[in-house]
């Protein structure tokens, strides 16, 4: 998040800095984006042509980004986008169809962190180890993979307007859905305050962490990330 590598600028070169901005804009400009097109596409495979009509189906970020959500990200490396929009009823099974529209945003990002770590790997694998052992390069990756994992772990969270709301929703009675549905802007709100307070910092960077060793593992990489 920028404002962690602002506060710790003295030890960051000016190329790490520089570094780290750019990677922070690929991530408004790219991850989001494909984030929301992954739910409007498995939506749209599954029969509901709602994505499409509202131009979701999409990689232009302004189709997708919130103010809000896009701030808090850049901010504070937790965030979200403009929520998808969806008529269940358009599904053969509402609730798988909601089930698995949900869960492809997060799955986006986290198949998007595991092809940054497995590209890091290929590298080292065929670059002189001096190459690979490049500060910027690192920097990079760290934060491609980093920020996609905290974005789809943050967005599993229960929590409006979050994926993790919708998939809690399709285990809840549709009276409770309704009824949770009635405040949902109070509950947004809820979710910024958390971000802000730094409540939800601990807990997600464990589960983050968790996650990033699980890929590294996966590709063949020691711990050198997460």
């Amino acid at each position: 998040m920028l404002y962690s590598i602002w506060r710790g600028a003295g030890s960051f070169s000016f190329m790490q800095l520089l570094i780290s901005i750019i990677s922070y804009a690929a991530l408004v400009l790219v991850m989001l984006p494909v984030h929301e097109l992954a739910h409007a596409w498995v939506a749209t495979l599954l029969g509901d042509n709602t994505p499409r009509w509202h131009g979701r189906l999409s990689l232009n970020p302004l189709r997708h980004l919130d103010p809000i959500g896009t701030v808090t990200l850049v901010l504070f490396g937790i965030g979200y986008a403009k929520a998808v929009p969806v008529n269940p009823r358009n599904f053969s099974n509402p609730r798988r169809g909601m089930l698995l529209t949900s869960l492809a945003g997060p799955v986006s990002n986290i198949v998007m962190a595991f092809v940054s770590l497995l590209l890091f790997r290929v590298v080292t694998v065929f670059t002189v180890s001096e190459a690979v052992q490049d500060v910027a390069f690192l920097v990079l990756v760290a934060i491609f993979a980093q920020v996609n994992l905290s974005l789809a772990v943050f967005n599993l969270l229960p929590l409006p307007p979050l994926d993790g709301f919708r998939i809690f929703s399709t285990l809840l009675p549709g009276r409770w859905v309704f009824y949770l549905e009635r405040y949902h802007e109070y509950l947004r709100w809820g979710v910024l305050l958390l971000i802000f307070t730094g409540v939800l910092d601990g807990p997600l960077s464990a589960a983050v962490s968790f996650l990033g060793d699980l890929l590294c593992m996966l590709v063949g990489l020691p711990r050198i990330i997460f």
